[in-house]
């Protein structure tokens, strides 16, 4: 019967029934499994999702926000100066609601002009100092650092709670008023928004608000698909269908390599030097956009027309001390299509399987299962020594991928790190797995689709 029947709210899908044995398999067994694929077809989920628009604003509004940015970055220095010397002098260690408690009584005195800005920007800057000293402690990030107006690790950000207020075409922020927004009817104005984060880049403003609603998981009867990253093409799915990247960076590198020589021609300080370092931004921001938008468009068609998905666990940080190849690594964004495929398979009803890291997919003959130990990765043609099965290199690998999920034989890691020893023994036919339109097992295994 069922492995478990308690109700399975985390995930794509709950998990099917799990047959024993080949009895299992009766006429009963069927008509379980079929009524079971009717009643759940959409599944509702509760989950706090964020959106992002930018926004359109005045002279006025813009010192606004800067004031709020000046203030979260101080509240940050001011907190993590504050830890380090608590800590040395007395061995103690503040927390965020210390810190804040400290920080309310120096603003009656000698820093009244935080009065001006809402409260919410330092005590959230506090709280995100408290979450960088937990990721240091458990060994998932550095030690925080101290930050400043300029240079890469200093985000121009604010984040902003209590009553905010989303309109057609502006939102209502708490001391900043109501801001207009370049993007109408986007931005949900009917669902509890628990926090809005401002952010400013290459001059332009956005602002980003964190919502929790409950969100329809279709039922996904796709395919299923083996995908092989690469840098040639992003992304190859075993089907045939290809998605080219974009290489962004290497499109731009003339006109990046020009604005940074204008940069560093400028003298420190002055407003030419300004104005080249904002023209540089808005390069390095079109290069991220071009990048992104790429991956967003390869990573929603394959979450919404799979209803199995394989990829390779890569190790990309290693992958990026190869000094011939890091550019091109990097410019792909491959990283960056795992992380949007982990959060985008879950929302519409498809299973991400990550093969093992060692899984030789490129070198192995997709029809026999003849590995070629001495393939080059010049070689972009795959050429089988045993069986003469001529293939792309970059298709191959990707069928070779989809085999592992369709195999009984695999070992498939889940995103969470978990291992399943691959295809469930069900004893159910897949003609009649077919008919009924379950294409596969999520939480414990995979069937063949």
């Amino acid at each position: 019967m069922c492995a478990r029947k308690e109700d399975m709210s985390g995930g794509c899908l709950p998990a099917m029934c799990r047959y024993a044995s080949k009895k299992d398999t009766s006429t009963a067994g069927e008509k379980l499994l079929t009524s079971w694929v009717k009643k759940v077809i959409v599944d509702m989920q509760e989950r706090i999702r964020a959106y992002k628009a930018e926004l359109k604003l005045n002279n006025k509004q813009i010192t606004g926000c800067t004031n709020h940015i000046n203030a979260a970055r101080f509240a940050w220095n001011w907190g993590l100066a504050r830890r380090i010397e608590a800590y040395k002098e007395q061995g103690v260690t503040l927390n965020a609601i210390s810190l804040h408690r400290e920080l309310n009584s120096l603003k009656k005195t000698e820093l009244s002009w935080l009065y001006d800005v809402s409260k919410c920007a330092p005590q959230e800057a506090l709280r995100d100092l408290d979450k960088a000293y937990t990721n240091f402690f458990e060994h998932r990030a550095r030690y925080p650092r101290f930050k400043t107006k300029k240079g890469k690790r200093s985000k121009q950000s604010f984040r902003l709670t209590g009553v905010i207020r989303v309109f057609t075409d502006s939102i209502q922020l708490p001391r900043l008023g109501i801001l207009r927004l370049k993007e109408h009817n986007y931005l949900p104005s009917d669902e509890h928004i628990l926090a809005a984060t401002v952010s400013e880049t290459a001059g332009h403003w956005f602002v980003s608000v964190q919502v929790k609603e409950d969100v329809e998981i279709p039922f996904n009867n796709g395919k299923i698909a083996g995908v092989d990253l690469g840098i040639k093409t992003m992304a190859y799915v075993s089907d045939g269908t290809t998605f080219e990247s974009p290489k962004a960076l290497k499109r731009h590198e003339r006109k990046l390599k020009r604005a940074q020589r204008k940069v560093s021609r400028r003298i420190k300080g002055s407003n030419n030097r300004a104005k080249a370092i904002k023209e540089l931004q808005r390069i390095h921001k079109r290069i991220q956009n071009i990048r992104t938008d790429a991956i967003h468009k390869a990573t929603s068609h394959l979450a919404k027309t799979k209803s199995v998905i394989v990829l390779e666990d890569l190790n990309v940080k290693g992958m990026m001390k190869n000094h011939c190849l890091a550019k091109a690594i990097a410019d792909v964004g491959l990283y960056e299509f795992r992380r949007q495929m982990e959060y985008k398979c879950p929302l519409y009803g498809a299973e991400l399987i990550f093969a093992d890291r060692f899984y030789p997919s490129s070198k192995m003959c997709s029809q026999c299962r003849h590995i070629k130990t001495d393939l080059t990765l010049s070689q972009r043609t795959y050429i089988c020594d045993e069986c003469g099965f001529t293939a792309d290199r970059d298709h191959n690998a990707s069928l070779n991928l989809r085999q592992v999920a369709v195999s009984s034989t695999d070992t498939l890691k889940t995103p969470d790190g978990a291992e399943s020893s691959g295809l469930l023994n069900t004893g159910a036919n897949e003609t009649f797995l077919n008919e009924t339109g379950s294409k596969h097992y999520l939480g414990t295994g995979v069937l063949n689709g």
